[in-house]
């Protein structure tokens, strides 16, 4: 198979014999001496790292020697075996005899070279410097080895170098075996380009059989397959943008709806329905300049329900909800559409009835308060009833605010309340 490779006439095969031979060639010796000199560098550096690491354990170590204390000598030796540049260390006292010799290495798996650093350890006493004995910091080719790997800017402007140089070897070969097709095929390419039409094909006259005349067909099958699925794309780009616009506009009317509904709750008081104390008050005060203008009266009814503490210590929580609901439910029967219920306090409920004079309020105030009383409510088994208080306020010509009239009807109820409740004060 290899000489066949080497006697190929083929294009790709002409191009690959030249280009890697040289590239080859020019990596190896490149390589070569980055990696001689990132070694060399490198362990110059980690010689240096461990006489400064030296420096740092000395004491610790003399110490230790001077103390005799071999636990905490072979504890601060077996810590430092763990560190990634240190192999191995060798602790030999005055009289060259080992004290400690600890390796990270297994015998089976020892370096291929090692190298080590030595220093002397001293304790001084009364000024007297007495010798205790050596120690040997041992770092390895691995270590040297592994920090090399990570020696990316050499690498990087290597590769830098490596390319430059395989760029002009590069264009050289081009020049000689691919120019004059390819800029045949560019110009027919740049014609298919600028005349921006698909069904315009490449014809190249002399490709020889080779791997050039195979890139014409595929790059008109290509060109084939590029105007089926340019029109096919626009087919489903079409009916993509018209599924778009269409859920964009259900969407719209769902969020719509959606928003109209969130408007409703943050109007609404969550437990009856009815108007909460803010909106009741807003739509209140917009009806009341609106009868100022027209001239007309309007009166305000303030409702509270009598012992309502009571019913909710006697009967619980629940049941005065359900007196609640049925409060709101039955008030609603009785007004018209024009009218406003809002609840404005726990048990206290508020009706703005426009265009109504104080005998029609108070006639309503009666009903409400004569339907209510003689109510009676099915809660859990239990029999309910309830009464209510009712003050009776209208509007006078130079009314204004809302709370004016709110105030008047608020004095109005605690009188009904404090002359017996169950009543209507007007």
């Amino acid at each position: 198979m290899l000489p066949r490779f080497l006697r190929s006439n083929n294009l790709s095969k002409k191009m690959l014999r030249v280009i890697f031979s040289i590239y080859l060639i020019v990596t190896c010796l490149i390589t070569s001496m980055q990696f001689l000199t990132e070694y060399l560098k490198t362990k110059n550096s980690i010689i240096s790292e461990l006489k400064q690491l030296e420096e740092t354990i000395r004491k610790p170590i003399s110490t230790s020697l001077w103390q005799y204390n071999y636990i905490q000598l072979d504890a601060l030796v077996t810590g430092l075996v763990h560190m990634t540049i240190i192999e191995g260390i060798d602790i030999i006292d005055k009289d060259a005899n080992t004290i400690v010799s600890k390796q990270s290495y297994t015998p089976a798996s020892k370096p291929l070279s090692l190298f080590h650093t030595q220093y002397d350890a001293y304790w001084t006493l009364h000024g007297e410097r007495i010798f205790l004995g050596s120690i040997k910091l041992y770092s390895s080719s691995e270590v040297v080895l592994d920090r090399v790997l990570f020696g990316f800017f050499l690498i990087a402007l290597t590769a830098i170098i490596k390319l430059s140089i395989l760029f002009w070897l590069f264009v050289w070969a081009f020049d000689r075996y691919l120019a004059s097709p390819l800029k045949e095929l560019m110009l027919q390419v740049n014609e298919v380009q600028s005349s921006q039409a698909i069904t315009k094909r490449i014809n190249l006259k002399n490709t020889d059989n080779n791997e050039l005349g195979q890139l014409q067909d595929h790059m008109n099958t290509m060109l084939s397959a590029m105007q089926a699925d340019r029109r096919r794309l626009l087919e489903d780009e079409q009916s993509k943008r018209n599924s778009l616009e269409s859920a964009v506009t259900k969407r719209t009317e769902a969020l719509q709806i959606l928003n109209e509904r969130l408007k409703d709750l943050a109007t609404r008081d969550s437990m009856t329905g009815i108007l909460n104390r803010g909106s009741f008050f807003e739509r209140s005060q917009h009806l009341l300049v609106l009868s100022q203008r027209q001239k007309s009266t309007v009166s305000f009814i303030l409702m509270d329900l009598d012992h309502f503490k009571v019913i909710n210590d006697t009967y619980g929580h629940f049941a005065g909800d359900r007196v609640l609901i049925h409060f709101t439910h039955t008030i609603q029967s009785l007004l018209r559409q024009s009218d406003l219920i809002g609840r404005v306090g726990g048990e206290e409920f508020a009706l703005f009835l426009p265009d109504t004079t104080p005998d029609d309020a108070f006639q309503l105030a009666e009903i409400i308060r004569t339907t209510i009383c003689n109510a009676i409510l099915n809660i859990d088994g239990k029999t309910v009833t309830y009464t209510v208080s009712l003050g009776i306020e209208s509007s006078h010509s130079n009314d204004d605010s809302i709370d004016t009239l709110f105030k008047r009807a608020d004095a109005k109820l605690y009188g009904a309340k404090n002359k017996g409740r169950n009543r209507v004060e007007r």
